[in-house]
């Protein structure tokens, strides 16, 4: 759903203008920029992305009707319209298929993979450490 018609829905829900709610649903859905289909919701569609949102957001907003309304209440209706329920981060990460290069120690990582994450492309002795 786009942006503009969760707005919409805050605004049937919790009265105000859909302008109120834009930028939290825009804030939502920012990272299509990022990954253009579903799979972008896994970095805020969650429990914790909600509460990310609060903190952005602050915990409540007054609409142009003069109701205060919990931020909180935005972004669980968000959530909820995008996947039907409110999953947790684990719920996504938990259903990422592992990939060699997410667990591997960076000694043992492919050269063209250190260069693109910036590990220093050589040898790690167990002496010695990365400074991050």
């Amino acid at each position: 759903m786009h942006p503009y018609h969760h707005a919409l829905s805050s605004a049937k829900k919790h009265g105000g203008e859909p302008k109120d709610y834009l930028p939290i649903h825009h804030w939502f859905d920012e990272s299509k920029r990022y990954y253009a289909d579903f799979r972008h919701r896994v970095l805020r569609h969650h429990a914790e992305g909600i509460f990310a949102c609060e903190e952005k957001f602050g915990h409540t907003l007054t609409n142009s009707d003069g109701r205060t309304i919990p931020t909180r209440y935005i972004g669980e209706q968000h959530v909820k319209e995008d996947l039907g329920f409110i999953p947790s981060f684990q719920d996504w990460a938990s259903s990422i298929q592992t990939q060699g290069w997410m667990h591997r120690p960076p000694q043992q990582t492919d050269p063209e993979i250190k260069t693109r994450l910036g590990i220093p492309n050589k040898t790690i002795t167990s002496a010695e450490t990365i400074q991050l």
